[in-house]
């Protein structure tokens, strides 16, 4: 996936951890305290209009909480399942 710009993948990358969040059944609050981030800075990361950068640590942390690979973050996800 090729992304124009910075803003892009990170709304991209913010719309797939909202995407697995709800998945999971957790609240804002809830991956945020297990990912050991403020719930500001996730709510940022998760807003539509997200340009918030994000380390790869960070992302780490919130994928091992959803228990998803941190690559999925950079696909489109089906909101589906």
């Amino acid at each position: 996936m090729v992304f124009r710009n910075d803003s892009e993948l990170y709304q991209l990358i913010g719309a797939n951890i909202k995407c697995y969040r709800e998945r999971a059944n957790l609240t804002q609050s809830q991956l945020a305290d297990a990912a050991k981030i403020s719930i500001s800075y996730l709510s940022k990361i998760e807003a539509s209009g997200c340009n918030k950068s994000l380390s790869i640590s960070v992302l780490n942390q919130i994928a091992n909480v959803l228990d998803v690979e941190i690559s999925e973050f950079f696909k489109e996800v089906k909101n589906d399942a």
